[in-house]
């Protein structure tokens, strides 16, 4: 069985102007808090199991298992237990968790309410991008139903033994919160920088505390998975990506938006079949999943989308959070990279040396070349830069410089030739130069050579 009918977005019409807001009765009714019902009735090892039997991965990016995270938590509790919501969406191109906020925000506070229960996590926190003002308001709205029906509070879960809170908690608007550690930092109240790990969240997250970091599509996919099990779940994408997924189509095409599918699918399909082929002119290149993942190239439209082909053959860290923005052939691929390094530049904490300067150097080096000032060694420069800042060179607590690099790298290396032609090589330029000694006249002399005489 492949996707054959949404899941995610099951009460989200494709019309823009059917869409509303999906309340408590309405979503009660078209069958929501069901498998949270079913889910008190179990014990938290068989809903991981449940969770980790599909194969869910994370949605936030990393696509790391989502059952095993939760198995990290301790089975025995030595005090309380925190669930951080990842809703910081500040990746540049991406914009689905906020469309499943926006028009369904009771999937995630079940899937919230089962999770807490898996992992024996008495506080919820929501923290959600310092920008998302309608969302922020959406969501209050959402926990005041939930909380006057029974879903959370102290009176238990539909009056059972688990006694849950959630709250939303707004960040301010920097793109270095939606790092997991620097989220949680962010919520204890402090500067959001990154933590050294280990110690990881599941031992000490928030409040020194055991603590399970879930994004918003990850758990809007814990309810469908309740209700139709594992089974069902893998019958959909690839078998090491399977489920769902959430594509945020941007940039060159005739209808950008939000589209559910399966997991790999292929780019052209993305492009032609769900956001109604290019716009403007011919494919070039799509940034796949927020431009921390890179760039795919012009021959790649048969990739898969999934969080395996992206980067095993499309030279990208992955598939990211599937935010698609796809550029034309008139695009600029010097001044988009430029664009992506400016905003790195701009969202770096600045704690660790080599992601503050090399970004800034790397924004620097493309702002002369944009500006036709550009050189030949600029782009050994920025490849000789791009190689050593970032976790994986072992340089920065977090992926931020991982980011810039790796969307420097497959800008450059896919589309040399054009970063090549605005960086020419260095030519021996010739200024009329005299020098006067004993009354003859020397001709014009090299820039740069020795004029003694």
């Amino acid at each position: 069985m492949a996707f054959t009918e949404p899941v995610l977005t099951k009460r989200i019409p494709l019309d823009p102007s059917k869409r509303h807001a999906v309340w408590y009765d309405e979503y009660e009714a078209t069958g929501g808090y069901a498998q949270l019902r079913r889910a008190l009735e179990m014990t938290p090892a068989d809903i991981i199991k449940t969770v980790t039997d599909s194969g869910l991965r994370g949605r936030g990016g990393a696509g790391f298992s989502a059952g095993q995270k939760w198995s990290f938590i301790p089975k025995e509790k030595k005090g309380p237990h925190y669930m951080a919501v990842n809703a910081d969406e500040s990746e540049p191109g991406t914009f689905k968790d906020r469309y499943l906020i926006d028009y369904d925000p009771h999937l995630m506070l079940e899937g919230i309410a089962i999770s807490c229960i898996a992992t024996q996590c008495d506080i919820a926190y929501i923290f959600i991008r310092g920008e998302y003002h309608r969302e922020a308001k959406v969501l209050e709205k959402a926990l005041q139903e939930a909380y006057a029906k029974g879903v959370f509070g102290q009176n238990g879960t539909f009056g059972s033994k688990h006694k849950i809170e959630c709250y939303v908690h707004r960040g301010a608007g920097a793109y270095i919160c939606g790092e997991e550690t620097g989220l949680l930092e962010a919520l204890e109240g402090k500067r959001g920088w990154p933590r050294n790990k280990p110690p990881f969240p599941a031992i000490a997250g928030a409040f020194a505390k055991p603590t399970v970091i879930n994004n918003v599509e990850t758990l809007c996919c814990v309810p469908p998975i309740m209700e139709k099990g594992p089974q069902w779940f893998k019958s959909m994408g690839t078998p090491s990506s399977p489920g769902p997924k959430l594509f945020g189509m941007s940039g060159h095409v005739n209808k950008p938006g939000v589209y559910e599918d399966e997991l790999g699918i292929t780019l052209d399909y993305a492009i032609n079949k769900l956001a109604g082929g290019m716009k403007g002119g011919r494919y070039k290149g799509s940034i796949c999943g927020g431009i921390s993942m890179g760039v795919l190239g012009p021959n790649q439209l048969d990739i898969k989308l999934d969080f395996d082909d992206v980067r095993f053959r499309g030279g990208c860290l992955g598939l990211g959070t599937a935010g698609m923005i796809v550029m034309n052939e008139h695009t600029d691929m010097v001044r988009a990279l430029r664009n992506c390094v400016r905003f790195y530049s701009h969202e770096s904490c600045g704690q660790c040396t080599p992601c503050r300067e090399g970004s800034a150097w790397m924004r620097k080096i493309l702002d002369r070349i944009v500006d036709g000032l550009g050189r030949a060694r600029d782009l050994e420069m920025l490849m000789e830069l791009e190689k050593t800042m970032g976790i994986m060179p072992g340089t920065t607590i977090c992926g931020l410089a991982d980011g810039t690099a790796w969307a420097t790298r497959t800008f450059i290396n896919k589309y040399y030739e054009e970063f090549a032609a605005r960086c020419p090589e260095d030519s021996q330029r010739t200024v009329p130069l005299t020098v006067i000694k004993r009354g003859n006249a020397l001709p014009t002399t090299p820039m740069g050579s020795n004029t003694r005489v």
